[in-house]
């Protein structure tokens, strides 16, 4: 017996939205077939078809113009809700990441709307301008054997890091899962960035993840690796209890 397909969307105002469905599409195929699954993958503009996902991602590109669009087709109350009331899966990258976070440092003038649901506080543009952007090999644990003995090639572009990990009760209603780190980029000579409870790891927090949100700086649709992409369809399988 097949079960109903997954529906999984792409955030589609601005950025790459054709990059992340294509490595969707190729991450199924190593997971769909083996565990009697199927997926879809939509693009996602308005609140009906945000409310037909089960899952979303949330695309690199520039934050400020998406909350921008956002807002003005009514999605920036139906993505809230989508992340922080139903708690379904969601994954943003670089732009995404800052959506996603309840701070952000470094904004435009007058700030920008958020969508909130990772107790982070994120500094946008941490590298620099776009001229500035580079690729760095990351050990990412959390895929596995393949992710220590193979560092993921990561794209860097005007990227966020997570500068502060918010503790409970410092975001109004904040509660549940803690704020896990997933992945660090450590330059030479780098000095410590996150400020968590007085202390300070070296490195830079590029990957994190809380209960059904999970955030990267980096650009991982702007490669042909498909392991975090595979990674995070299975999160969302187990999320959704398919793969009991």
């Amino acid at each position: 017996m097949v079960n109903k397909p997954i529906a999984v969307g792409v955030l589609a105002l601005q950025g790459g939205v054709v990059e992340h469905l294509n490595l969707l599409r190729k991450a199924s195929a190593h997971i769909q077939s083996a565990d009697n699954l199927q997926f879809t993958f939509n693009e996602v503009r308005t609140p009906p078809q945000l409310a037909q996902c089960d899952a979303l991602i949330l695309p690199g590109g520039e934050s400020t113009t998406m909350a921008i669009v956002a807002s003005r087709l009514g999605l920036l109350e139906p993505l809230r809700t989508f992340v922080k009331v139903q708690h379904k899966p969601v994954w943003g990258t670089c732009a995404g990441l800052v959506m996603l976070a309840e701070e952000a440092a470094a904004t435009k003038q007058g700030g920008q709307e958020l969508i909130g649901g990772l107790n982070v506080r994120v500094l946008r543009n941490r590298y620099g301008t776009q001229m500035q952007s580079f690729v760095a090999g990351l050990d990412l644990s959390f895929l596995g054997d393949s992710g220590k003995d193979d560092p993921f090639r990561a794209v860097f572009i005007r990227a966020p890091i997570v500068e502060k990990i918010i503790t409970e009760g410092e975001v109004d209603g904040s509660k549940g899962s803690k704020v896990e780190v997933l992945g660090v980029f450590r330059a030479e000579g780098q000095q410590a960035r996150l400020e968590q409870g007085g202390e300070a790891e070296k490195g830079d927090i590029v990957a994190v993840r809380q209960g059904n949100v999970f955030g990267t700086s980096f650009h991982p649709e702007l490669t042909n690796d498909i392991r975090i992409h595979v990674w995070w369809l299975r999160q969302v399988v187990d999320a959704l209890g398919h793969g009991k």
